[in-house]
């Protein structure tokens, strides 16, 4: 087995047994109901109802969703999520949020099954038709928007009955 091939396979485990640092439910409810018991993803439950994505994110499935802390919606310039809330931006903010929901069930072990296969990064497209491109760094997953902004999954793996999320410490914005 080649080095390379070994460090991938053994950041793959690091990111299945990462604890995780948000008190989501157990993978009983879907993708919108955890979300909704997590303290760390107020900001994300807030943008997801006001765009009216509620029954989209609690449908069958499946989906993988990259989903931004609050801390990493705090990182956006001020006053960008009060603005983008606002009923008149719902059209801005379903692209900003499809843009971090990709179809299919990714799991960690097949992100960076992919990133391998792809020679070092995979690219994923969102529901919102923009791709997300995968790489490993230092053993995490990182992924960066067509823009270059990146966000690291900071918690992987959290099972739904309708996919998965990943929790992730940046927020993805389309052009």
């Amino acid at each position: 087995m080649s080095v390379s091939r070994l460090l991938l396979q053994t950041a793959a485990v690091a990111l299945l047994i990462a604890a995780p640092s948000t008190a989501y439910s157990a993978p009983k409810g879907n993708i919108i109901a955890a979300a909704q018991t997590s303290p760390d993803h107020k900001t994300l439950v807030a943008a997801i109802k006001a765009a009216k994505l509620v029954d989209d994110l609690a449908s069958k499935g499946p989906l993988t969703v990259f989903a931004p802390t609050d801390a990493a919606f705090a990182k956006l310039p001020a006053g960008t999520v009060e603005t983008l809330l606002q009923p008149q931006n719902r059209d801005q903010l379903v692209k900003i949020l499809t843009y971090h929901v990709v179809a299919g069930q990714f799991t960690a072990a097949a992100i960076v099954q992919l990133i391998n296969q792809g020679g070092g990064q995979a690219t994923l497209t969102t529901l919102e038709g923009s791709p997300l491109v995968a790489r490993l760094v230092d053993g995490k997953v990182v992924v960066t928007d067509e823009s270059g902004r990146t966000a690291t999954v900071v918690t992987a793996d959290l099972q739904q009955s309708n996919g998965v999320i990943h929790v992730t410490d940046g927020v993805f914005l389309p052009n």
